[in-house]
C-alpha cells in the first residue's frame, strides 16, 4: 500500500508538535542570546537612589521652611549662630542638592540673595579680616576655617553652575587663603591639616576634612587647585586613623574615634581614590559597627545633624550593603521626626538650632539624588 507524502509531512508535523512546550516551535536553529549590555553608571545611580515619595515630599517642605526663615540680607540664622556664614553655606546647599539653581524658577530670589550674601563676606581688600577669609564680621558664631570651608564649597558649587565672572576672582582669593594656612611643618601631627583661625598651627580632621571638600569642589569647577594640597590633606587624614578600633580620631593620636569623624575621614579617602587603604577599610569596619541605634545614641548625639551628613556621603561612596543598610534607616528617621512645619531640630538634637537641623536633613536626604557634583561617584 502506498503511502500519501502530503499525509505523511502532515502526521510527523502534529507529532513534533505534541512534543514540544506550548508557546515554542521547532526551529532549525537556535536564535541567537541578545549581546549582553554594559551596566550604565545611570543604572548604578538608579538603584542606589532610594529616595521615597514619603522622603521627597519631607524635602519639599524643609526647603519651604528655609525660604521663610531667610534674613533680609541673604543670609540664615540659627540658635546662637546668628550670621555665621557656614549656616547660610548649608541652606544654600541644600537647595542646590534639591535642583534648584539661583535666578531660577520657585527658589530662584532665595538662592541670589544667600549667593550674594556669601559672596560678599569674602574679604578682599583685608581692611576687616584677613585677605581671602570669607567672614562676617557683624556675627560670625563659629570657628572662621568652618565657615570658610563651607562657604567656598556652596560658592565653588554654584560657580560650577552658573560661571558667574564675580564669584571666580573671590573663590579663587578664598582658595589661597587655604593653600596659605595650611600647615607645611612636616611635624605628623599637624602636618598638612587646618585649625580653627586662618594660620598654621595646630589642626583635626574636622576643620581638615571642610577644606578637602571644599577644594575637590573647586577643582570639579575648574579652577585651580595645586596637588599637592590635596596630597598633603590626605596624608594627615590618613594619620588620623585609630589602629585600636579603624575608627578616626579628633586629632593624630589624640582623643578616641567617632563616628562624625570617621565618616568625614572615609568620606576624604573614597574621594581621593584610597577605598582600598588600610586606613578606609578600617574606617567602613567602624560605621558598620557602631550604627544608629540605642548602644550608640551618644557618639551620634553629641554632633547629631553633622554625623549624619558625613557617615551618609561616605555610605554613599562605599555603595552595597553599607549603603542600604545605612541610608534606609536614616530616611525613614528623618520622615518620622520632621516638624509639622517642616523643620528638623526642634526635639533638641541639634547643638546649632532649627535652621541649621533642617538644611542639613535636607542635605542628607538628597544624597542619593546626585544633583550637587560633590556628592557625585
Amino acid at each position: 500500500m502506498r503511502t500519501n507524502p502530503a499525509k505523511w509531512i502532515s502526521a510527523t508535523l502534529l507529532a513534533v508538535a505534541t512534543l514540544l512546550p506550548i508557546g515554542t516551535y521547532a526551529s532549525p536553529a537556535s536564535p541567537k542570546a541578545p549581546p549582553r549590555r554594559a551596566a550604565s553608571a545611570w543604572d548604578i545611580e538608579a538603584r542606589e537612589y532610594l529616595g521615597t515619595p514619603e522622603s521627597e515630599a519631607a524635602v519639599n517642605r524643609g526647603l519651604a521652611y528655609l525660604a521663610t526663615h531667610q534674613e533680609a540680607d541673604g543670609h540664615w540664622a540659627s540658635g546662637g549662630y546668628r550670621g555665621d556664614v557656614s549656616i547660610t553655606a548649608f541652606a544654600l546647599l541644600a537647595y542646590l542638592a534639591s535642583g534648584h539653581q539661583p535666578g531660577r524658577g520657585k527658589y530662584g530670589l532665595v538662592l541670589n540673595e544667600a549667593v550674594d550674601f556669601l559672596a560678599n563676606q569674602v574679604q578682599m581688600s583685608g581692611q576687616v579680616g584677613t585677605p581671602g577669609l570669607v567672614y562676617n564680621s557683624a556675627g560670625q558664631s563659629g570657628p572662621a576655617m568652618y565657615g570658610h570651608g563651607f562657604a567656598v564649597l556652596a560658592l565653588a558649587e554654584v560657580y560650577g553652575m552658573s560661571h558667574r565672572k564675580d564669584l571666580k576672582p573671590k573663590i579663587e582669593a578664598a582658595i589661597k587663603l587655604i593653600e596659605d594656612c595650611q600647615n607645611q611643618d612636616g611635624i605628623p601631627g599637624r602636618d598638612g591639616g587646618w585649625r580653627y583661625r586662618p594660620v598654621q598651627g595646630e589642626a583635626d580632621i574636622s576643620v581638615t576634612v571642610v577644606q578637602v571638600l571644599a577644594l575637590r569642589s573647586a577643582r570639579n569647577a575648574g579652577l585651580n587647585v595645586p596637588q599637592s594640597t590635596i596630597d598633603r590633606a590626605i596624608a594627615y587624614m590618613r594619620r588620623c586613623s585609630n589602629p585600636n578600633d579603624g575608627g578616626f580620631l579628633y586629632q593624630v593620636r589624640q582623643g578616641g574615634s567617632g563616628p562624625a569623624r570617621t565618616g568625614a575621614g572615609v568620606l576624604s579617602l573614597m574621594m581621593a581614590g584610597l577605598r582600598d587603604s588600610p586606613e578606609c577599610q578600617g574606617g567602613l569596619k567602624y560605621l558598620k559597627n557602631h550604627p544608629l541605634d540605642r548602644a550608640n545614641e551618644w557618639p551620634y548625639r553629641e554632633h547629631f545633624y553633622y554625623a549624619l551628613y558625613y557617615v551618609t556621603q561616605a555610605m554613599y561612596q562605599a555603595g552595597g550593603d553599607y549603603w542600604h543598610t545605612w541610608y534606609t534607616q536614616i530616611r525613614d528617621h528623618l520622615v518620622r521626626t520632621q516638624g509639622a512645619n517642616g523643620e528638623w531640630g526642634w526635639d533638641g538634637y541639634s547643638e546649632a538650632g532649627v535652621p541649621y537641623a533642617t538644611a542639613m536633613s535636607v542635605l542628607v536626604l538628597q544624597v542619593p539624588a546626585g544633583l550637587l557634583p560633590i556628592y557625585q561617584k
